[in-house]
């Protein structure tokens, strides 16, 4: 079965179209340029500015002048994860599409329907001028995944809607009315070299689920990065060590699904070391048996050597940075059940040559909250004889019960359903509470298809309520009004 025979062969086509484009966040040129050909090639206006957003406007259809304009927005940027096995090279390579029944994924890597699907659903709206539509406004912005840079940078002055609805959420029968604010923040850490003979041991955590920060943050999924600071600690009681290489994690914005170290410890104390690697094992596979059954964690001994490792100052400070570090759900609120409040995720570890960086996802809905998490983390870096950076803050977005926008949205899903959409705030972060600022008085809602596990390689889109989406969309873009 082929992506592009699959219905909506409208949307499954030009997400197959992107998909053949490498377009991992920070890499975007390429489709970019893709979305300006489009339009030039149907002669519609559009903008693309030097970060790579870019907006494209197509007139009302007949007897449509009158309404108010749509805004229309997702991202072009994905998350770039792939399996151990994997060879792909994001930043050369499109994705490898496959499908079944039900179903639309990528070959070893993530799939980017986060957020490809609003790509492909805009220039389908852009290219059928059958359609009945006011003036659509279609806004593709980049980096999203890493800071929502593009969104902040992006200039509004064209876009003269202030209806907008988003399509970067992931769960069918779900509109998005609200959600966290958040930013990005580095713990960097020295992390002085000396040479040192001794015996190299690799630590490997492995066969975690991973997930998106934002949205399985609660589901108790291990960290692999967490997992290999509570490994080194483990090890360091009964053997000494060094660190010579550290890794884990592709994003900081996705639970870390794999870390790796190679450790110097002297050769008399290699089978304690060991054997401290082999009962956490036990324990960590206890301790995530439901959350995460797969994981485990592998310690390899190699020949002695001559190595580049940490020196002894530095290491104790690297390896209490990753005991000591928050990290997971922090607080839930008390005005929604079940929503997560304040939690950040340790995504990334990079040891680079003499510099440790942790990187983070800070997520609130509460300024105050978000405020007092970064000042613990600032404190701790400080303590250890680092600092924190911070990048991409961004802005809760505020729930408003009473939408015009969401209500047509709900008249239509209980028509074409027969069954009430869920309206809920959510805590993973979206672009939306920055377009809020940028445009005052914007109505704003978010839905969009079912994906699963997205920001790994399992991701998948449910093909049918792609269809049903797609549906949706255009029944309400015949009723705005």
């Amino acid at each position: 079965m082929n992506v592009r025979d699959m219905e909506p062969r409208c949307v499954t086509g030009f997400f197959a179209d992107i998909s053949a484009v490498p377009r991992g966040s920070g890499n975007t040129k390429a489709v970019s340029d893709f979305c300006a050909a489009f339009a030039r090639a149907r002669g519609l206006e559009y903008r693309q500015d030097e970060l790579n957003n870019i907006i494209i406007i197509k007139p009302a259809s007949k007897g449509r002048e009158g309404v108010p304009a749509l805004i229309v927005q997702g991202h072009l940027d994905m998350v770039c994860e792939r399996d151990p096995s994997s060879a792909h090279d994001f930043k050369t390579e499109g994705l490898e599409l496959d499908c079944d029944e039900n179903y639309i994924f990528a070959r070893g890597t993530t799939l980017g329907g986060d957020d490809g699907i609003a790509v492909a659903m805009a220039l389908a709206l852009l290219d059928d001028n059958s359609l009945e539509h006011p003036r659509l406004e279609v806004v593709l912005t980049v980096d999203e995944e890493t800071g929502m840079g593009g969104a902040s940078g992006l200039d509004v002055s064209p876009l003269r809607g202030r209806r907008m609805l988003n399509l970067d959420s992931e769960q069918e029968g779900l509109f998005v009315a609200g959600c966290a604010g958040g930013v990005r923040a580095t713990c960097v850490l020295p992390a002085r070299r000396e040479t040192l003979a001794a015996r190299p041991v690799t630590l490997t955590i492995g066969g975690l689920q991973g997930g998106h920060s934002g949205q399985e943050i609660d589901k108790c999924r291990g960290n692999a990065n967490m997992l290999l600071g509570r490994a080194l600690l483990a090890i360091s009681e009964r053997a000494p060590l060094r660190l010579v290489s550290l890794s884990g994690g592709a994003a900081d914005n996705a639970i870390a699904a794999e870390a790796r170290a190679v450790i110097a410890v002297e050769p008399e104390r290699t089978d304690a070391a060991l054997e401290a690697a082999r009962e956490l094992e036990e324990v960590i596979k206890s301790e995530l048996s439901t959350a995460d059954p797969g994981v485990f964690l592998r310690a390899e001994a190699g020949e002695s050597a001559m190595l580049e490792a940490v020196c002894a100052a530095d290491n104790g400070a690297v390896i209490d940075a990753l005991t000591l570090v928050p990290n997971g759900v922090q607080s839930m609120s008390a005005d929604i059940p079940g929503l997560v409040q304040t939690s950040l995720n340790l995504g990334t570890l990079r040891l680079d040559g003499e510099t440790l960086r942790a990187g983070f996802c800070v997520r609130s809905s509460v300024d105050s909250e978000k405020a007092a998490l970064l000042k613990k983390l600032e404190r701790l870096c400080a303590r250890l004889g680092g600092e924190l950076e911070l990048y991409g803050d961004y802005p809760a977005w505020e729930y408003k019960k009473n939408s015009p926008l969401c209500g047509l949205m709900r008249r239509v899903y209980r028509e074409q359903y027969g069954a009430e959409p869920q309206v809920m705030a959510f805590h993973a972060g979206l672009e939306c509470g920055i377009f809020a600022k940028k445009l005052p008085g914007l109505d704003c809602v978010s839905a969009g298809p079912t994906i699963l596990d997205i920001h790994t390689p399992r991701e998948r889109m449910d093909i049918g309520s792609v269809q049903r989406l797609w549906a949706f969309v255009l029944e309400v873009l015949k009723r705005l009004n």
